[in-house]
């Protein structure tokens, strides 16, 4: 339990598939969850900024994110999108894997339905909207290898972060 590396922008671990989580009795889950929650938080103290992290940027290929903002916690295991609205929105996307450098600005599902399991197995199915919406979307890409570049219509939606909080923090 420790701050883990992100890999970064480039690196062959972040366009691998993740394995689905099938072993909730022994304490590997509980390890991953822990060096996400303190490589989330490290980024944030460090960054002033970051909400979740997936299991494949700290280098391990297992199905799970893990979420803090204002002392919300969620821990998803083998995240499914069971529903999408048809209804989008842009979105200046960043990422810890581009170590929050630049933006992007792509688009995504306004509302989204998500399947997952908790730390004991227990399935949970919950809707999100707008910013939680962009942000599950942009976690559970991680856990197929798709990264938020990937999602631009056009390389003129590039902008670096000190030009992105100029423009928009």
């Amino acid at each position: 339990m420790a701050v883990k590396k992100i890999y970064k922008i480039g690196s062959e671990m972040l366009r691998k598939k993740s394995k689905e989580v099938n072993n909730f009795e022994n304490d590997s889950l509980k390890t991953i969850a822990k060096d996400l929650k303190d490589t989330l938080f490290d980024f944030q103290k460090r960054h002033n900024l970051g909400r979740a992290i997936a299991a494949p940027q700290i280098g391990c290929l297992k199905k799970v994110i893990y979420y803090n903002k204002n002392n919300e916690e969620i821990l998803m295991v083998n995240p499914e999108i069971i529903e999408k609205s048809k209804d989008e929105f842009e979105v200046w996307d960043s990422c810890f894997s581009f170590d929050a450098a630049f933006f992007v600005k792509i688009k995504r599902a306004k509302n989204i339905k998500v399947k997952y399991q908790d730390i004991e197995g227990n399935y949970i199915t919950k809707e999100f909207k707008d910013d939680l919406s962009e942000l599950f979307q942009h976690e559970i890409d991680h856990l197929y290898g798709i990264l938020a570049t990937d999602c631009l219509e056009d390389n003129k939606n590039i902008i670096l972060r000190e030009v992105w909080e100029e423009k928009y923090k």
